[in-house]
């Protein structure tokens, strides 16, 4: 006759029989993903891999020839072709010159709107009206007001202030076009630098400025020492944010200059080639050129902010 089983014997292995709690809750976390997984991949990497695919073909519209394959002779073509590289110059440039200057701009007004003021809620509020306008509609109320003719910097400079001693076709000149674009962005999304900073800003503990008043810190003290640093991560994801957008601008520019050689971002190039041009396959290899400049821009933040760290 055999011996019952021990039951401490069988409590101890039952663990090793079944799934830790740990392990039923991934599990479980990754069925609930499945479905915005999937999505995702529909929505964001289906249409990535298919212009991965076309950029290697000579796929156009109209012709009634099927695609196909001709190897990187689109990416060949790219490095010789002037106008993709001035569009990459001139989209690097308003990156480095638009996000820099956000990021200024918006640490100081989120270092404001983040004190303790009277009407503090109705000036948050308000500093969010720019960022909420429609970029079109900025862009065309902005070129109105570049005017040479009409506009009311022209009126204000020329005739109010006595700056200048004639009109400047701010959208036409080439000398000042840049700047002028650079300012529209600058002021349209400063609101969107300064709430993220904002957010990172009221995630500070105060007792960590009060600890640095009773021991005498400055205040240029407190923000070097205590404000910065735990402010970084809010600052890489800020900086993340607006690089991406200001690496695939498209629409200020084509509002201000449609299709202007001189003024043609790389958002701008790739439509015009896939649009005007009915280039699938070259439009394509644009687009995948423009992606992986976005990667190497976010590669550069993560292994800076990463090397500060250490």
């Amino acid at each position: 006759m055999s011996m019952p089983a021990n039951p401490a014997a069988t409590s101890a292995a039952a663990p090793l029989d079944h799934p830790s709690l740990d392990a039923r809750r991934q599990r479980r976390a990754w069925l609930f993903l499945l479905p915005t997984l999937a999505v995702v991949a529909f929505i964001a990497l289906y249409p990535l891999a298919e212009t991965f695919y076309l950029s290697f073909t000579n796929a156009r519209l109209g012709t009634g020839e099927p695609a196909r394959i001709i190897g990187a002779q689109n990416y060949v073509d790219l490095v010789q072709d002037s106008y993709f590289l001035d569009a990459v110059l001139l989209t690097v440039l308003f990156t480095v010159v638009t996000v820099l200057g956000e990021l200024a701009l918006g640490l100081g007004v989120a270092l404001v709107v983040n004190s303790r003021f009277k009407g503090r809620s109705a000036v948050r509020a308000a500093m969010l009206i720019p960022w909420a306008i429609p970029t079109v509609i900025s862009a065309q109320m902005w070129k109105w007001m570049y005017n040479d003719v009409y506009g009311v910097f022209n009126d204000l400079l020329v005739n109010q202030l006595g700056v200048l001693d004639r009109n400047i076709a701010f959208v036409a000149d080439p000398a000042v076009s840049f700047w002028a674009v650079a300012l529209i962005d600058v002021w349209k999304t400063t609101p969107f630098m300064a709430l993220l900073l904002l957010a990172g800003l009221q995630l500070i503990p105060h007792d960590l400025y009060e600890a640095a008043r009773v021991d005498g810190a400055t205040a240029l003290q407190q923000f070097t020492r205590i404000t910065l640093p735990l402010l970084k991560p809010a600052m890489l994801v800020a900086l993340i944010f607006r690089t991406l957008d200001a690496l695939r601008v498209f629409d200020v520019f084509f509002v201000m200059f449609g299709n202007r050689p001189d003024m043609q971002t790389m958002a701008t190039y790739a439509q015009q080639t896939l649009v005007s041009v009915s280039n699938i396959g070259y439009g394509s290899a644009i687009s995948v050129a423009l992606f992986l400049i976005i990667a190497v821009f976010i590669m550069i933040y993560l292994a800076v902010f990463r090397a500060e760290e250490a």
